[in-house]
């Protein structure tokens, strides 16, 4: 039997190297003559839409323009950044921060956007960490990372993050089953049936977006990988792919692959928080980092917290329901209407549509094929609308337009397939180059999609661009399906892999956004609102250098009395109260990176001289005319002179030769 199956993984992988050397039929012409037209946004001109793209091992988000596939913004959210001192500045720092310490990455898989009765709002978009399992808010105000929190009982937090349709909750499910926290780990690892757990996070969303920890729910030890919330009349619910339901350790290619179906799991959320507010939850001791970047004094905290409340799925049997989906299904996908729950088996030959009504009438009658680990299992018959039959090879993820189309990404046979909810007929199929993973159509996880693009994102890219050594470009595909047919009109790089994406309108977050920081509204402790505020101020071995920088100087510009062994924290406030004004601050021999500071912003960076003499420091963000000239110079003396310390702005400071000497 191992034999056979070892057969059919070996021949399977011929098959995707097959897909993946060739390319699909008719790609001389996959673009026609007028792409150019749709996809031209003239110089000055504005994009229609925003698109936030997953950086995968980048640990970063990326966001661009829509036709035209311009790169916008690079915003860090796992990853330290040099370019914008992210990770670096003392007041950036706490946002890395784990119950495993300070970790300055991370594989940023998935995207969601905030949404409102339905609908993407442009108030926020959250993101994964896949390795330590975080989940990150961005507030579209700024563009930047406002809130990331750490998720214990997890392992890989690939499914996620999901959010409900008015933003109650984002949620996550746990990739890696393992012992939870607060067991014994110590265990051997083909122990997995007995001691493995699989965990979903729901973090609840305050008003203004604040993240914590409402429940967890403690499930079988499956993998969870992909989740829609429902919508409309499935509003309550979530519907998560679970594959790995073999409960296997080793060689998961194998021996996860085994079983003709695995689940789709359906999640009664409203019901839980009825147990929640029963008391039925547990509480259990853990441990998981809050880190929250506060815009009123630029400054980020970090709380460790150490409980969380968990309901377990075997005891509450009414939670959770099991619908079977053939073979190890990565997408899980619900239709604008909230009655079709649509399951993406990566071994599968076939689409399964599931009914909701039909779901909820199987409970009802309890139409059930007995359990796994607690939880009913569905019969498959009584909960399947229909199946799309001969669809593509390697089914992977399904987004909707508005009107009754629903489209496939196919990662073996590189292609992207529409067909109609309804009566689930094929209508158009078109290539991909090559091997697409995600798609993202406009609104396609909405109540009330935009439609009219739909982009791809590819595994690779052999041949599309010009080389660049043993790694390639990451690819995305932009495709016109305004009409009946899907046209390929643009494609464009991407920074890191891209897995999944969103995009949404560009009004919808451009009517909110910040210009510029009110330099009166400046909360930080070390705040210099004016050139005559700033000052150097020593606290034992730590100097405290109140700094501004404005078009085309910093003050002080000349600091002496630093000695070796001190800890010197440059405190930069930028002055300007303009649009698209930031300066830069870079000191010789810094071991982090430069500042970036935004207008009315204040930054730290903190430097620890290694050597005696003359360092300079200067503006890294290009300024003005005279950019060049924003510089300055610290005076390093032994740490056992006494030259005391002096700071000025266009005045030359006393000579001090015997202290000089010293």
């Amino acid at each position: 039997m191992k034999k056979n199956i070892l057969t059919l993984a070996v021949g399977s992988l011929l098959v995707v190297s097959a897909f993946q050397s060739c390319k699909p039929k008719n790609s001389s012409n996959a673009v026609s003559g007028d792409a150019a037209a749709k996809t031209y946004v003239a110089p000055g001109k504005y994009d229609e839409m925003y698109n936030f793209v997953s950086g995968g091992f980048s640990g970063q988000m990326s966001c661009y323009g829509l036709p035209s596939g311009r790169l916008l913004r690079v915003i860090p959210v796992f990853a330290v950044d040099p370019e914008k001192g992210y990770g670096y500045s003392e007041e950036t720092k706490p946002m890395l921060n784990t119950s495993h310490g300070f970790i300055p990455w991370d594989d940023l898989h998935h995207v969601q956007l905030s949404k409102t009765n339905g609908d993407a709002d442009g108030r926020w978009v959250f993101a994964n960490a896949n390795n330590t399992p975080r989940l990150a808010r961005i507030d579209l105000k700024t563009f930047r990372t406002a809130e990331i929190i750490e998720l214990p009982n997890s392992a890989g937090n690939h499914s996620s993050p999901f959010l409900t349709e008015n933003t109650e909750y984002v949620v996550a499910g746990t990739r890696f089953s393992v012992p939870s926290d607060n067991a014994n780990g110590d265990v051997p690892i083909n122990t997995y049936k007995q001691n493995f757990k699989g965990y979903l996070s729901f973090v609840g969303i305050g008003k203004e977006g604040q993240m914590d920890i409402a429940f967890q729910l403690e499930c079988p030890g499956v993998n969870f990988d992909l989740s829609r919330a429902g919508k409309g009349k499935s509003h309550g619910w979530f519907f998560f792919s679970c594959y790995n339901t073999e409960q296997a350790n080793t060689l998961l290619e194998v021996n996860a692959s085994q079983k003709d179906k695995d689940f789709i799991m359906a999640v009664n959320w409203k019901k839980a928080e009825e147990y929640v507010k029963a008391g039925k939850g547990k509480k259990m001791p853990v441990k998981y980092a809050h880190n929250v970047y506060n815009e009123s004094n630029h400054t980020a905290t970090s709380e460790i917290r150490t409980e969380v409340l968990v309901l377990d799925t075997k005891e509450l049997a009414d939670i959770c329901y099991m619908m079977p989906c053939p073979k190890s299904p990565h997408g899980c996908d619900v239709d604008p209407t909230g009655e079709y729950i649509v399951g993406s088996g990566k071994l599968a030959a076939l689409i399964p549509v599931f009914s909701f009504d039909k779901m909820q009438k199987a409970i009802a009658d309890k139409s059930f094929d007995g359990q796994y680990e607690g939880i009913p299992v569905l019969k498959y018959e009584s909960v399947l609308y229909g199946e799309v039959k001969k669809p593509g090879l390697g089914p992977l993820h399904t987004e909707f337009d508005a009107k009754g189309n629903a489209y496939t990404s196919f990662f073996v046979s590189s292609e992207v397939v529409k067909w109609n909810i309804k009566d689930l007929k094929v209508l158009d199929r078109v290539p991909t180059f090559y091997s697409v993973g995600h798609l993202c159509v406009v609104g396609g996880d909405c109540r009330n999609p935009t439609g009219k693009y739909l982009i791809a994102y590819n595994k690779i890219t052999k041949d599309r661009y010009l080389p660049t050594g043993p790694e390639l470009a990451q690819s995305a595909q932009l495709f016109d399906i305004s009409g009946d047919k899907m046209q390929m009109i643009l494609d464009f790089p991407t920074i890191g892999e891209p897995h999944y994406a969103q995009a949404i309108l560009a009004d919808g977050i451009r009517k909110n956004q910040i210009k510029f920081f009110k330099i009166e509204d400046n909360k930080h402790p070390y705040v210099t609102k004016g050139e005559a505020e700033s000052k150097v101020v020593r606290e034992g071995n730590k100097v405290h250098v109140y700094m501004t920088c404005v078009r085309s100087h910093f003050a002080p510009d000349n600091i002496e009395g630093i000695k070796l062994g001190d800890e010197v924290y440059f405190h930069v406030t930028n002055l300007e109260q303009d649009w698209d004004v930031p300066h830069g601050f870079a000191m010789k021999g810094a071991i982090n990176a430069e500042l970036l500071i935004m207008p009315g912003e204040t930054q730290t960076l903190k430097w620890v001289p290694d050597r005696v003499g003359i360092s300079p420091f200067y503006c890294t963000d290009f300024c003005s005319a005279l950019h060049q000239e924003m510089q300055g110079y610290v005076r390093v003396s032994p740490a056992s002179s006494n030259v005391p310390i002096a700071f000025s702005l266009g005045t030359n400071l006393p000579k001090d030769e015997a202290a000089a000497t010293k």
